[in-house]
């Protein structure tokens, strides 16, 4: 392992850097939402130093989305080829040394392919958001910060770079003219198109999902009060399939139903022409985010301060407090920043007033919908 005579308590901005780095590297592979929080981070870099080249390792289906990012180079993990995809990095950065990784994935997978990645400056995080033993990778960390956002947590690794600025948050992901016009076909039908990614990621108790029955009443009070195109969206997963036919068969009106039917350019083409995001916490609320249509979150799972969409945390139908009540006997102050609640009827909390209240503060009279994107709050 290499090592380094630089302090893992960060000096003062003037003495970190004398001029900006030739070269960073940057290593998150996965998922959805954390690679947009990434792409934030480093449009600011190319913002404050245009100069210095991107390179990014990064997991085959994330780079799906991010395909065609200006002025940073792709590097693919993928993880399906098991030990050799680390090999594949190694190959890949061959004879490469970058003056600073900044190692934004705490994560075993990710901590063993840092290890492909030469560098002199090794940033990771604080010891204790540095999962899987990730200070063992790094040889700098960035400050322990008391109930941050996840995308705040990781711009902390610039500003301990001394890149303090953060008037304007931009993605600007590119969507070609094809999945352009593909997103702009579903949105054309009359009425604002809301669109439900009912399902989160299927990860082992992990409890994220609204019921069935909820989201058909959902869909019937969308239609009956705003005229609404409803769109289902998804991934091609049994149960997310399994959503989607039962929510079209249960509900009253039309569904456009796209669960499994889209690629996560032509998703992300259709949710910027939407007016409204439905779902858990997953990927798709950041997806919205980064092009600045409103997201209406259920989360009673996990801390939406943490983890919820970043521009839309007043649109979220919040039931963490209660749920962290139900199962631990405490406020939510007196737990972990990132405790998950593992009681599978946890989500039965969110009611349909609570999510209809919220869709009406982005639908209702005087409301515009589709909200630009200003900057961090």
């Amino acid at each position: 392992m290499e090592r380094s005579t630089i302090a893992t308590t960060p000096p003062t901005a003037a003495g970190r850097l004398s001029a900006p780095p030739e070269s960073i590297c940057v290593i998150r592979l996965s998922a959805i939402g954390d690679c947009c929080h990434t792409l934030a981070v480093v449009r600011s870099i190319q913002s404050a130093w245009p100069s210095t080249k991107i390179t990014w390792v990064i997991g085959r289906t994330e780079l799906s989305l991010l395909e065609g990012v200006d002025g940073v180079e792709f590097i693919i993990f993928d993880k399906s080829r098991g030990w050799r995809a680390h090999l594949d990095v190694r190959s890949q950065l061959q004879g490469r040394r970058f003056p600073i990784l900044l190692h934004m994935h705490a994560s075993m997978r990710a901590n063993l392919a840092s290890r492909m990645i030469r560098a002199k400056l090794r940033l990771g995080y604080d010891r204790a958001r540095a999962r899987d033993s990730q200070w063992l990778f790094t040889n700098a960390r960035i400050p322990a910060m008391p109930e941050q956002h996840v995308l705040d947590g990781m711009f902390s690794f610039i500003e301990y770079l001394g890149l303090t600025e953060r008037d304007h948050v931009r993605w600007d992901i590119p969507i070609s003219d094809a999945d352009r016009q593909f997103g702009n076909d579903v949105c054309a039908a009359a009425g604002p198109t809301c669109i439900i990614s009912p399902c989160s990621s299927q990860r082992f108790r992990n409890f994220r999902n609204w019921t069935v029955e909820n989201y058909v009443a959902l869909v019937d009070y969308l239609h009956d009060t705003y005229g609404a195109n409803v769109v289902l969206t998804g991934g091609p997963t049994d149960i997310e399939k399994e959503y989607g036919d039962r929510i079209a068969a249960g509900a009253a009106g039309p569904i456009t139903n796209l669960i499994g039917d889209t690629s996560l350019k032509r998703l992300l083409a259709v949710i910027d022409g939407a007016s409204l995001v439905v779902c858990p916490d997953s990927g798709p609320a950041h997806m919205a985010t980064t092009v600045g249509t409103p997201v209406v979150g259920l989360y009673a799972t996990s801390n939406r301060r943490r983890t919820g969409p970043y521009f839309s945390q007043h649109l979220v139908a919040d039931r963490y407090p209660e749920a962290i009540r139900q199962e631990f006997g405490k406020d939510v102050g007196e737990v972990a920043w990132g405790q998950r609640v593992r009681d599978p009827d946890a989500m039965n909390l969110i009611t349909l007033d609570d999510v209809t209240t919220k869709v009406d503060l982005v639908l209702g009279p005087g409301r515009t919908g589709h909200q630009p994107i200003l900057g961090p709050g």
